[in-house]
This record gives C-alpha cells, sequence and structure tokens, in this order.
C-alpha cells in the first residue's frame, strides 16, 4: 500500500473514532466545544505522529535487537507519556487558556488508546518507518476530523429541541453512532 492510500485509509476507512473505537474518552469530553476540539485535535496530532515514528526506532533498534519485544506495550507507553508532558508544557507556555480548556483530557492523552493503537497496529503490521508515521499522521489528523465534525454536531444539539428522555449525553451517544455509520460508507472504499 501505497504512502498516500496510507493516509486515505488511516483518516477516513480506518478512522480510530468512528470505525476502531478507539480514543472515545477525550473524543466525547473535549468535543463539547469547537475550539477545544481543534486544540485537542493538534496535541494529538503532535504526539501520535512523533509517537508513530519513536516507537519504530524503539523497536528495531532496541527492542528487537535484543529480544524485548515483550517489553513493547511499556516502552510505547513511556514513549508517548515523555511526548504528552512536553506537549503539555509547550501549551502552557504557547496558550495557557487553551491548556485550561483542555482540561484534564490533556495528560490523558497519555492512556488515550488510539494513541497507543496507533504505535501497536504499525508494530503488528511490520510497516517502515515512514509508514509508520505517515499512519500516525492520517491516524490522528481522522481522530482531529471526527473531534471537528463532533464539535460542531454537538454545538448544534445544545440548540436543538431535544426530548427531555434523550436529553445530555444519550443524544450525544445517538449522534456519535450516527456518525460512525456514516463512515461505515467509507469501507467500500477499498484502498489497494
Amino acid at each position: 500500500m501505497g504512502l498516500a492510500s496510507l493516509f486515505f485509509a488511516g483518516v477516513l476507512i480506518d478512522n480510530f473514532v468512528f470505525s476502531r473505537f478507539l480514543g472515545l474518552c477525550p473524543f466525547l469530553g473535549v468535543s463539547r466545544r469547537l475550539e477545544a476540539a481543534i486544540g485537542m485535535g493538534m496535541a494529538v496530532t503532535f504526539v501520535m505522529t512523533v509517537s508513530s515514528g519513536t516507537a519504530w526506532v524503539a523497536e528495531h533498534y532496541f527492542l528487537a535487537p535484543f529480544g524485548l519485544t515483550y517489553l513493547r506495550t511499556i516502552a510505547y507507553i513511556i514513549i508517548i507519556a515523555s511526548l504528552v508532558q512536553g506537549a503539555e508544557m509547550v501549551l502552557g507556555w504557547v496558550s495557557p487558556v487553551l491548556q485550561a480548556s483542555l482540561g484534564t483530557y490533556l495528560p490523558l492523552i497519555t492512556t488515550n488508546c488510539a494513541v497507543l493503537g496507533v504505535a501497536l497496529l504499525n508494530a503488528q503490521a511490520g510497516y517502515g518507518f515512514w509508514q509508520s508515521v505517515v499512519h500516525g499522521v492520517a491516524g490522528a489528523v481522522g481522530f482531529g476530523l471526527a473531534l471537528f465534525l463532533f464539535a460542531g454536531v454537538r454545538e448544534r444539539l445544545e440548540l436543538a429541541d431535544v426530548p427531555p428522555a434523550l436529553a445530555g449525553m444519550p443524544v450525544v451517544f445517538l449522534a456519535a453512532g450516527l456518525a460512525s455509520l456514516a463512515f461505515l460508507g467509507f469501507q467500500g472504499w477499498a484502498v489497494h
């Protein structure tokens, strides 16, 4: 699979939120406001892209050569946690308001299963360095796209006349399910 096909598949066909159902906690927590969704999307893009490349380097230069692949998950979590801590410090310097609006969801990128998932999927698929990085970027762009689209939906839902039984999170879950079904339509676009 070429890099462009891998990117396209990662953003739409295998979207981590709507197709793989990974990263739902920050997705539901940060998608209330468009500004926070964009900020989280950028933070996840940075962490997911850099961690994909760094995890590949760790896998091929440290874990595999020394027979330590059983430590893969722990090594990847350490890499991701370090990157998240760095991103949080930079965001605190650059935009304290955005950092405050992201709240606890920014440090929770460390435990975002989509970020760990992309690193593990890269290793499982046997991707090369650039394939891993492109897959990380695609996963992050897909995650950001899901946040961006759903933030718009949730802002509209706040103004909608929702039946009392569906008010709050029930209507959010219904809307997320419908968005997931919409993304399921991309499954027919097999990329070869």
